[in-house]
């Protein structure tokens, strides 16, 4: 009778629709700590108004592609689980396994491939001889695929490598790769392709921590160590490498799944942290040969170790789940989940009643160390984030009353209430978003459960209304985790995530009994994202025109612009005093990203304001010049 009931009310919800106004949190919620567990290899400002939420009768197209026993697809960041190739073809993978609860016999590489009209039978065996987990896919070559993924967790095992030259068809090569330590071998790997042809293979893994029967390597209790190779995995002309911004002088540790690593032709990115460890990015411009590091949130504790742990002050933080994205231009984008730490000198602790998605890119200042630098709330003494500018992700207030009402209980990742973020940049720099938010009115009358949210944003100076991905009826009563999106998209988005009917995990956490979870396929079309927001033929809109960048600056600024129509494209140079003290006339502009250069070295020193204007359209932003 409670669920027929519980039905209702979600029909009623349904089909009433619900706004987007940010709501209340309550301090018992917000101030709910929980002790950290190790990773397992086995196993927000909410007083503001905002725009309104579109309608959630998005019903995205979905099939089930996978399912499997085993439920933790992640620790915290996820894998690069589906590529999208040019010709329509898809491949997805994930950890299958049916075999519990210790999936001794069959816990793996779980693989389906869409042939440009349908997916496979869903599989029933690993692509593994032996036991393994935490896979990660990408194309290889002019027409195959590549796959790794670490083994059970023994300290002298590795990982293993599966291609083939021709995707889809034909039989595997596999072969194994292993850390430059044997008594800490590799766990949790990352891996993306880049360069001609996705020639080149980027791989990122961690040594295996103390905790997970391994040992510190070069003074460090889980080392991300980076390689690569030009011929998918025969030979390795970068191996194991420890960056210097990485080593032993500046982290002690690094946790397992805290973590990803894209490329975009000889662009290549590393996005690394959690609570105790900054939220770092590493860049390459020529293919991993040389790197650059960017601090974008500072860990008000540097240093501090898990071993010989001290107290600290309580502090708003990256929860360890993030994602990274290039734009035309070569600027990586990133999306983070917000949480709460602190240490007691016994222990560190979470906080899961505490969520968000911050967001930033390169053009933008990062943020401090101050302990409140990453809070959402908005009656926090000081925070740095900004609604829909820097905070784009945070829970619903689907009935609309205020308050956040969610049960008691939830599932527990060991990250925020909204997590698991995703990015996504197509080639007219429109940016999508897609994260996994613990979600008010669903629930199975003991634990409410998490649906997959996403947002639009022209250029991330602006977002759009939150769209629930998951609202249609057939997931009333589903956990909706794990997001992984393809990098590459068309007039849709391209997707695979896990659905459970319990909440949380069987794995480790809540320790749920074990059943049946889905691996769901999710094609969505991009303007469905889109409601909302362009409600004319305008040549811009205000998220079309970037800040400039640099920015300051002394020289020249670059300003790109995202023109919808052919349009003349102009760009105004305004003084303090009102003065137009430059003039860029850039002609006739064709749709796509249009660049306008600013010289800088005819200003004096000071604040100016630019003025990009798209026919009868005008877009403002103010200037410094050094």
């Amino acid at each position: 009778m409670k669920r027929i009931l519980l039905l209702t009310f979600v029909l009623g919800i349904v089909l009433s629709g619900f706004t987007q106004e940010r709501a209340t949190v309550s301090n018992e919620l917000r101030n709910f700590a929980v002790k950290n567990v190790q990773p397992t290899a086995e196993t927000m400002n909410f007083s503001h108004e905002s725009l309104p939420s579109s309608s959630p009768e998005l019903t995205p197209e979905e099939e089930i592609v996978g399912n499997t026993f085993y439920d933790l697809q992640s620790n915290s960041s996820m894998q690069n689980r589906i590529f999208v190739y040019d010709d329509g073809t898809m491949g997805a993978v994930w950890t299958i396994g049916y075999d519990f609860p210790n999936f001794a016999g069959d816990r793996g590489t779980g693989y389906n491939y869409f042939d440009g009209n349908n997916w496979g039978p869903i599989p029933t065996e690993r692509l593994e001889a032996d036991r393994t987990g935490w896979p990660a896919y990408s194309a290889w070559g002019e027409n195959g695929e590549i796959n790794t993924i670490h083994y059970s967790g023994a300290a002298t095992e590795g990982l293993v490598f599966s291609r083939r030259e021709t995707k889809g068809t034909g039989d595997w090569t596999q072969f194994d790769f292993h850390s430059p330590q044997a008594t800490a071998e590799y766990l949790w790997p990352r891996m993306t392709t880049g360069g001609v042809n996705h020639s080149v293979t980027h791989l990122i893994s961690l040594t295996m921590p103390v905790g997970n029967g391994g040992a510190i390597y070069q003074g460090i209790d889980g080392a991300i160590l980076y390689s690569r190779s030009q011929d998918g995995g025969d030979t390795w002309d970068i191996e194991h490498k420890l960056f210097d911004e990485m080593n032993s002088s500046n982290y002690l540790f690094f946790s397992g799944d805290t973590y990803e690593v894209q490329a975009q032709g000889d662009n290549v990115a590393i996005l690394y942290g959690d609570s105790f460890t900054d939220l770092g990015l590493m860049k390459s411009t020529d293919g991993g040969d040389t790197w650059s590091q960017t601090i974008i949130w500072e860990c008000p504790y540097p240093m501090w170790d898990p071993n010989a742990m001290f107290p600290t002050d309580t502090f708003y933080c990256a929860d360890g789940a993030h994602g990274l994205a290039f734009d035309q231009s070569g600027m990586v984008h990133v999306v983070f989940g917000i949480n709460r730490a602190q240490s007691d000198g016994a222990g560190s602790f979470w906080y899961p009643g505490v969520g968000g998605i911050g967001y930033w890119n390169e053009n933008r200042p990062t943020f401090s160390n101050d302990m409140n630098a990453l809070c959402p709330f908005s009656d926090c003494v000081y925070s740095e984030l900004v609604d829909d500018y820097s905070l784009i992700g945070w829970t619903q207030d689907i009935n609309n009353n205020g308050t956040i009402d969610v049960l008691d209980d939830w599932g527990s990742y060991y990250l925020g209430f909204s997590s698991m973020p995703q990015i996504v940049i197509d080639d007219m720099n429109n940016i999508y978003m897609v994260f996994s938010s613990v979600t008010e009115t669903y629930d199975n009358g003991t634990q409410s459960y998490r649906h997959l949210w996403g947002r639009y944003s022209g250029y991330g100076d602006f977002w759009g209304p939150f769209v629930d991905l998951t609202s249609d009826l057939i997931h009333i009563f589903d956990e909706c985790v794990f997001p992984s999106v393809a990098s590459t998209t068309d007039d849709n988005l391209y997707l695979v995530y896990q659905t459970d009917t319990e909440p949380g995990l069987a794995v480790r956490g809540d320790e749920d009994p074990f059943g049946n979870n889905d691996i769901r396929f999710m094609k969505i079309d991009k303007m469905e994202l889109k409601v909302g927001i362009e409600e004319n033929n305008s040549p811009i809109f205000d998220y079309d025109v970037t800040q400039n960048y640099p920015n300051p600056f002394t020289g020249t600024s670059t300003v790109q612009v995202n023109v919808r129509t052919t349009t003349n494209l102009s760009l105004e140079v305004v003084n303090m005093m009102g003065q137009i003290v430059q003039t860029v006339d850039a002609g006739v502009a064709q749709p796509g990203m249009n660049e306008i250069i600013i010289d800088g070295s005819k200003l004096t020193s000071g604040v100016y304001f630019y003025t990009v204007k798209a026919g009868e359209t005008s877009v403002t932003r103010k200037m410094i010049v050094e």
